[in-house]
């Protein structure tokens, strides 16, 4: 299964450096958010009760790259569509490669991505903004998008070899990823002194916003149990079930 995956991410990774202009695209929607809404977010963080501890900066970098991860990874299925309609998938799915093999070259190449872009956005908060934020803090803020990105990937390969269908797939997408980044807190934080208790309540059932206070813990170097555990469990858990889905997709695809 290993070489398999090494295999498959080695052909997707050097489809990907053919076309190195995909970083700055793909990260070019956080930087604006960061240097057109960013400055806008100090005075509002020191001036109004409600928000997280922290600078803006430590609110608002970590949402970003969460919010980098979520979109980037979740439109990775378009990638497989490609490979589905030329003839790619049918072919490698008649080798005797692992099918967790197929589905995990794909993913770690989506997570590397979002790892790189992530690290971008962060340096470019650091020396632009200021940003002070532990480097500890920093690498397990990382390891939290590879998880996210992993999720949504695999979510998205499985999702994508279900419909099969160009159309629908984007549809899909946006019908969920909309209501996913609003009451996920990225923008703004949703707290219990800021929002209303109806979307407080509604906001702590979309798993991302745990995920994003977990990582907004570690921007400010709060690594206790207490900030970590529950965003963290559940990313574990999703990053799970997601893997699970899309391995038994690839393996009833090829029954």
């Amino acid at each position: 299964m290993l070489r398999d995956t090494w295999l498959i991410f080695k052909r997707d990774w050097t489809l990907s450096m053919r076309n190195p202009a995909w970083v700055m695209i793909g990260i070019m929607q956080p930087v604006l958010y960061l240097v057109l809404f960013g400055p806008l977010m100090e005075k509002v963080v020191s001036s109004t009760p409600g928000f997280p501890p922290g600078t803006s900066w430590t609110i608002l970098t970590p949402a970003l790259i969460i919010q980098l991860a979520l979109f980037s990874s979740s439109f990775a299925g378009f990638s497989l569509l490609m490979d589905y309609r030329s003839g790619v998938l049918e072919r490698l799915r008649v080798t005797p490669a692992s099918r967790v093999g197929l589905l995990l070259g794909k993913v770690v190449n989506n997570v590397i991505q979002a790892v790189i872009q992530a690290v971008l956005i962060t340096v470019l908060a650091y020396v632009a903004f200021g940003l002070d934020a532990p480097i500890g803090g920093v690498l397990l803020s990382l390891v939290i998008v590879g998880l996210v990105a992993a999720t949504l990937a695999s979510a998205s390969y499985a999702v994508a070899l279900t419909l099969k269908s160009e159309q629908a797939f984007p549809a899909l997408l946006n019908a969920v990823l909309m209501p996913v980044l609003l009451l996920s807190g990225i923008l703004l934080p949703i707290t219990s002194i800021l929002a209303p208790d109806w979307l407080y309540a509604i906001s702590r059932i979309n798993p991302f916003t745990h995920v994003v206070d977990a990582e907004r813990a570690t921007f400010r170097g709060d690594l206790t149990m207490d900030a970590l555990m529950t965003g963290s469990i559940i990313l574990v858990v999703m990053t799970v079930l997601a893997v699970f889905w899309g391995t038994r997709t690839f393996q009833k695809e090829n029954a």
